[in-house]
């Protein structure tokens, strides 16, 4: 019996780990394939190759802060790939800082993330109209785009979301009539490797824990709490929606405990 994801091919920007890594694995399961853009390096190489175990898999290493490479990026996508008809957004990172304390170069990483995100996506969406099947993008955003936190100052990060939330209604409505359909889910805080670069790892747990108290369901995410939420954004559970921002976040945008 087919699944939802029979011989289906998903790009995801940033699947090295995290949740980008965990929605590729479930559609590789439902028998799709995949397409990881990165960094290079071990953590690549290592996703590669789980996945492989499943299914079909293929890298693109890209630096998407270097502008070349991620111009070489969409060179291979159009060249190689172009009958992707899924695609998920999820390369990022989370730097808290104080305003007044931000440089020019941190903003300017934040901001060449997204240049990287909307250059891709053209180019990803480009064969998905031509190939003329319809298609699906997920982007993931985050609850720092709706509201801000405290004990986590993240101005250039917030509005840097802000701006992918903006992209995902835009591209709704932009790509509805080619029969593509553009949603975004916002996590709070959820326990992926980018959390190792905020807090020294003998303090993760323990910061996890507190954080997690914020939240009304009483804990962080995983990565598979979030990917399940994608997954079923791609799919065709979700063929009448267009254009949402889904909270994935234990109840925080509900209220905080």
């Amino acid at each position: 019996m087919a699944t939802d994801f029979e011989g289906k091919k998903l790009v995801v920007i940033g699947g090295a780990s995290g949740m980008g890594f965990k929605a590729a694995e479930d559609v590789i399961a439902e028998g799709g394939s995949a397409v990881i853009v990165g960094r290079s390096g071990q953590k690549l190489d290592d996703a590669v190759a789980s996945l492989s175990r499943s299914g079909s898999v293929w890298s693109i290493e890209a630096d998407l802060a270097d502008r070349d490479q991620v111009v070489e990026a969409q060179k291979q996508l159009a060249e190689d790939h172009p009958d992707a008809t899924l695609l998920v957004n999820s390369a990022g990172f989370f730097l808290p800082k104080l305003f007044l304390d931000y440089e020019v170069a941190d903003y300017d990483s934040y901001h060449d993330l997204n240049r990287a995100t909307f250059f891709l996506t053209q180019t990803v969406v480009r064969g998905m109209v031509a190939g003329g099947q319809g298609g699906a993008i997920v982007n993931v955003g985050s609850m720092w785009a709706h509201q801000a936190l405290a004990v986590t100052p993240s101005s250039a990060y917030s509005m840097a979301k802000a701006g992918l939330h903006a992209l995902t209604h835009n591209l709704a409505m932009e790509l509805a009539g080619e029969g593509i359909r553009v949603n975004a889910v916002a996590p709070a805080v959820t326990r992926t490797p980018l959390f190792e670069k905020v807090f020294p790892a003998d303090q993760l747990d323990g910061a996890m824990e507190q954080l997690g108290g914020l939240h009304p369901l009483g804990r962080v995410g995983t990565p598979q709490d979030v990917a399940s939420a994608i997954v079923f954004l791609l799919s065709s559970a979700s063929s009448w929606t267009t254009g949402a921002i889904l909270n994935v976040d234990g109840g925080v945008m509900a209220g905080r405990n």
